[in-house]
């Protein structure tokens, strides 16, 4: 085991250095080749991408849970391989699918939240309440899917780690569930913590993000801020026929189509629209990259 601490960037939580991944025993081309991201501390990122297109892996490799055949990945200046102490109790992942142990929330909470130095057995309290979930569960397999999914984030929060991976986690969640989801997140961020959100439901998310990663296998199409895409490009429904000849991006909704268009200079920037932005990154992969990549457009 190298125990050796890495240097990095002094507010970066997280580096994913040249890695190459493939499961062995499927006969296809590798995930990722040569992939590199890097996580910055207090945001939270979206992390999008085609189903298939390695958002799940790449959590699991980020948390140390899978090995690249090359590369590594850096959290807290340390290789999560290492599977040091101190840095597997900075991080942890909500999977999309998961069992709950046949025991009471208070036996749960007990035996897990001793691996977390930081947990906070009121906090989870306080955020069962923003979901709405009696915390005197006396068996966590009577639940429902999404209510299991609630309790599971209640306690992840809880946990106070700086970095939080998850994968999917509306899923299962009703309207009112991911209404709850988005403020449970909004009223967690620190400027030490960094959560990770990778799901192919947009909208669930568009308004509790910072950063948007959008990812196909080895290659990362888009990775800015919210602030720079609203900077740097226009969301317009129902644009105007000029509007429309000038768009980037196309497509067709219920008030008539959804445009992204380049910013114009004025002050006035538009919300984000990140369905559309998504969409328009995987068909017109050149023009989101001349926007913000022009050294490699």
């Amino acid at each position: 085991m190298n125990n050796e601490t890495i240097n990095s960037n002094n507010n970066s939580i997280m580096q994913v250095e040249s890695i190459s991944f493939s499961y062995g025993w499927l006969k296809q081309k590798p995930l990722f080749t040569d992939f590199s991201l890097s996580l910055e501390r207090g945001k939270v990122y979206g992390l999008l991408g085609l189903n298939g297109a390695g958002k799940s892996t790449l959590i699991y490799l980020m948390a140390g849970l899978l090995t690249p055949k090359a590369g590594r990945v850096i959290v807290n200046g340390a290789c999560v391989r290492d599977r040091r102490p101190s840095t597997l109790a900075d991080i942890y992942v909500v999977p999309e699918e998961f069992e709950m142990p046949r025991m009471s929330l208070r036996e749960f909470a007990t035996l897990n939240g001793a691996l977390y130095p930081r947990f906070s057995y009121d906090d989870m309290l306080h955020n069962l309440a923003i979901f709405d979930i009696d915390p005197g569960i006396k068996s966590l397999t009577s639940l429902s899917m999404g209510q299991k999914k609630k309790v599971l984030m209640s306690f992840a929060f809880a946990t106070h780690t700086g970095l939080m991976l998850m994968d999917e986690p509306t899923n299962g969640l009703d309207i009112p569930g991911k209404s709850q989801f988005r403020r449970l997140v909004a009223s967690q961020m620190t400027d030490d913590r960094t959560i990770l959100i990778s799901t192919h439901q947009v909208r669930d998310i568009d308004r509790c993000i910072d950063h948007v990663v959008i990812i196909d296998h080895s290659s990362v199409l888009l990775d800015a801020s919210v602030a720079s895409i609203t900077s740097k490009l226009r969301f317009v429904e129902n644009g105007t026929a000029a509007q429309a000849e000038a768009a980037i991006f196309s497509q067709p909704s219920v008030m008539g189509h959804s445009l992204v268009l380049p910013a114009d200079g004025s002050d006035d920037e538009t919300q984000l629209n990140l369905e559309t932005l998504f969409n328009a990154t995987l068909s017109s992969r050149d023009s989101i990259s001349s926007i913000f990549n022009p050294k490699n457009a």
